[in-house]
């Protein structure tokens, strides 16, 4: 267990003892005043502070409805909520992602924002991110953060070695991606690092730059899978490079982003593809010297549309002072504070407005290339999908590892996702 992992496991434990005290808002106290407990995931050190710059300035100004800082955790954060909200200990207001708010929705643990959020919230954010938190009528979240993912790649190899370097407008195709991989392979080098401890999320959201679906929802409102030309492109371009071309490390596939970065300062990989966020780590890890920049993920069919599960907000159903609740997330969202936000977490707005500052745009480190990718992010495909947690875990996730492995080929992973998948998914749809 790594640093970074076993501060997040105590962070969680924390988090845990400390809802599982006991109910957080309760009735009003004798002088009037509401308290709302905010359960954040906030765990860079910069993101921290800013959420909690944030808590205490709504609190100065607001006596009356006092908001109380707890530290969560994303390691154990599903598993803690559903806890909470079984036992009637949930936090009043819960960070979480969007991805992981369908059964909580569906559930009725989470309250249904549709009439209480300001028109000023709604406008700003765009449509096809309300989409991830919608689940059937009802707006159970607000997305406010959310990372593309990028290629991180040393600029110094890429520059000798002569290739085009992609932008925004004129990114890589998946096959000129695998030919440059390729060409900065050799002497013990590769040209690229994918680390897929977590394969089916990665999988999935790039897949739609070349027009995968996967799932497909029928007019009886059921989902089937389906494995087409399109779903096809990015597993097959992963497994051709680490088995056929040898320009993608074999080691990689069972790590985690993090893991790959001393390899990649070291010059063992010219480039990485991971989540916008992990920009703070290199900023922070990097040796001096070491020339690094942030490239778009290759396009297909669908451009460079891609998948993502922003961060969301939510307001319990037990919590008694909704409204109050929702005021508390308007402030916290107002464009200013969500640049602040943003860059404690290295991460994109998902408002229009905060989206246009300057901070977020500059050359520097990667951050207009994030903002030019922006407008190409759509809802995770796995988005509204019950019964995906455990697709994701007893069918896709063992199947992608073994064909990215080399151990089984298109049509066994193809059968496995489509026919095994089905039988998990249908239990759910009955």
């Amino acid at each position: 267990m790594n640093r970074m992992t076993r501060v997040r496991t105590l962070v969680g434990a924390i988090a845990l003892a400390l809802l599982l005290a006991g109910c957080s808002s309760g009735p009003a106290r004798d002088d009037g005043r509401v308290t709302l407990r905010f359960q954040s995931l906030a765990w860079q050190q910069e993101s921290v502070a800013a959420t909690r710059e944030l808590v205490d300035e709504w609190n100065a100004l607001h006596p009356d409805i006092r908001v109380e800082y707890v530290q969560g955790s994303w390691d154990s954060v599903h598993d803690q909520l559903l806890t909470s909200f079984e036992g009637g200990e949930a936090p009043d207001i819960v960070h979480d992602a969007s991805d992981d708010l369908a059964d909580f929705a569906y559930g009725g643990h989470l309250a249904d924002l549709t009439d209480l959020l300001p028109e000023r919230l709604t406008s700003d954010i765009p449509a096809l991110s309300w989409q991830s938190v919608t689940f059937g009528d009802g707006v159970y979240g607000v997305p406010f953060l959310q990372e593309p993912r990028v290629l991180i790649a040393d600029a110094a190899r890429l520059r000798e070695s002569g290739v085009r370097v992609p932008t925004p407008e004129h990114p890589w195709s998946w096959a000129e991606f695998r030919q440059v991989t390729k060409e900065l392979s050799g002497d013990g080098r590769y040209g690229v690092a994918w680390p897929l401890k977590e394969p089916v999320s990665a999988t999935l959201n790039l897949s739609l730059s070349a027009g995968g679906r996967l799932f497909h929802r029928g007019a009886d409102g059921k989902v089937t899978v389906r494995f087409e030309e399109g779903d096809e492109v990015v597993p097959r371009t992963v497994h051709e490079q680490v088995n056929t071309d040898r320009s993608a490390s074999p080691i990689t596939l069972g790590s985690g982003g993090s893991d790959t970065l001393p390899g990649l300062f070291a010059g063992k990989y010219a480039m990485v593809p991971l989540g916008f966020s992990y920009r703070q780590q290199i900023v922070q890890q990097a040796p001096e010297g070491f020339e690094w920049q942030v490239l778009p993920a290759p396009a297909g069919a669908g451009g460079l549309a891609q998948g993502v599960s922003p961060q969301t907000l939510s307001v319990a159903e037990d919590c008694p002072h909704k409204k109050e609740a929702v005021a508390f997330l308007d402030f916290l969202l107002q464009p200013r504070n969500m640049v602040r936000l943003a860059l404690g977490d290295w991460m994109l707005p998902t408002g229009r407005q905060a989206l246009a500052d300057p901070a977020l745009r500059t050359p520097e480190h990667g951050w207009a290339v994030g903002a030019a990718l922006a407008s190409h992010l759509r809802p995770a495909p796995a988005q509204s999908v019950r019964g995906y947690p455990e697709w994701k875990d007893k069918v896709a996730t063992p199947a992608l590892q073994e064909y990215y492995s080399g151990a089984i080929g298109l049509g066994e992973l193809r059968k496995r996702l489509e026919e095994d998948g089905n039988l998990v998914l249908a239990r759910y749809q009955r």
